[in-house]
């Protein structure tokens, strides 16, 4: 199992790639709705998750990436469904579903 350090690394990039596909979300005009909710509750869970590290614990971090996880999913699921999306926002919730699959993996 990883260190604190390496796993508050690895949410930091989570953050980083949430961030990203806000922007990219910010950028499209035709975005569908749920898509759109998805990827703000992405973003607001990471910052209540990232400000819930201190002090650290891992089972509630467990907790957190599992429920970010399954928004990560739904997002990704809405873009399969949506043929016209453009390929920067699947790109950016395609990275965000793999970096929250890749920290899951590394907490269980």
């Amino acid at each position: 199992m990883l260190q604190e350090y390496e796993i508050r690394q690895r949410f930091n990039r989570v953050e980083r790639a949430i961030g990203e596909a806000a922007q990219a979300c910010s950028a499209e005009r035709d975005l569908p709705g749920e898509l759109r909710d998805c990827i703000h509750k992405l973003d607001r869970q990471a910052d209540a998750a990232q400000q819930g590290l201190a002090p650290y614990d891992v089972t509630r971090l467990r907790k957190m990436v599992d429920e970010l996880e399954v928004l990560g999913d739904r997002a990704r699921k809405v873009c399969t469904n949506m043929p016209t999306l453009t390929p920067q926002m699947r790109s950016a919730v395609q990275h965000v579903h793999d970096e929250l699959a890749e920290l899951k993996h590394d907490l269980h």
